[in-house]
């Protein structure tokens, strides 16, 4: 938990836009936990990704995927027990992950 903490924070100072934390681990997703966050932008989007990445690289923490280009609606990165989703907002509305997985438990961000 410490790890999503710390992810949080960075997120937080990054003015990320609603930000939520789900608890995968009861669902068939092979991964503990999707931290789903929203960019005002192409340039804000990668800077949230390159922020992310910079503290799990700090931190240890083994990266096995995450999208490299620009110009993306929704960009992953894929640290195995965490998936985090970067989208746009009309992105974020259109793939609407929180209502696709509304029985992951929400542990962090509006209720």
């Amino acid at each position: 938990m410490e790890i999503l903490e710390l992810i949080w924070k960075k997120i937080l100072e990054k003015e990320a836009i609603e930000p939520v934390i789900l608890d995968m681990s009861n669902t068939n997703v092979p991964t503990d936990y999707f931290i789903i966050l929203t960019a005002n932008s192409n340039t804000h989007m990668n800077s949230l990704r390159d922020t992310i990445l910079d503290l799990l690289s700090e931190i240890g923490k083994q990266i096995i995927y995450y999208d490299k280009e620009d110009n993306h609606e929704w960009l992953i990165i894929d640290a195995s027990d965490i998936v985090i989703h970067i989208f746009t907002k009309e992105a974020r509305e259109f793939y609407d992950l929180e209502g696709l997985w509304i029985d992951a438990k929400k542990i962090k961000g509006e209720k």
